[in-house]
């Protein structure tokens, strides 16, 4: 089951405080996106956020998961506790640098 347009807006609108929020199709689900930085997956209307030190406390009662086949563990946030997912997602955004522009191919 893919992510429905209106659950990632959810999302986003549940984390919308904490910064310059925007979301990218990839790969048929999403990538969310604080200031510029990649904080966490959206797959299958479930929120996953990588499993980093700086989270490993606030996320120790936390569901794990996999977002989609061949990656690693990640936690699953629980999008409802917008509070909860703020705290999150900023320790995310803290740590995370912002991806380097691709360079384009020549034929």
């Amino acid at each position: 089951m893919a992510t429905t347009v209106e659950y990632i807006e959810y999302v986003c609108e549940q984390i919308r405080e904490i910064g310059d929020i925007r979301y990218k199709k990839m790969f048929g689900e999403y990538m969310i996106y604080v200031n510029d930085k990649p904080v966490a997956i959206v797959c299958d209307n479930n929120t996953f956020v990588k499993k980093l030190d700086c989270i490993k406390e606030l996320m120790e009662n936390a569901e794990v998961g996999l977002p989609y086949n061949g990656a690693k563990e990640h936690y699953i946030l629980d999008i409802d506790n917008s509070e909860f997912c703020k705290n999150v997602l900023i320790e995310i955004e803290k740590v995370t640098p912002v991806p380097k522009p691709r360079r384009k191919k020549l034929n």
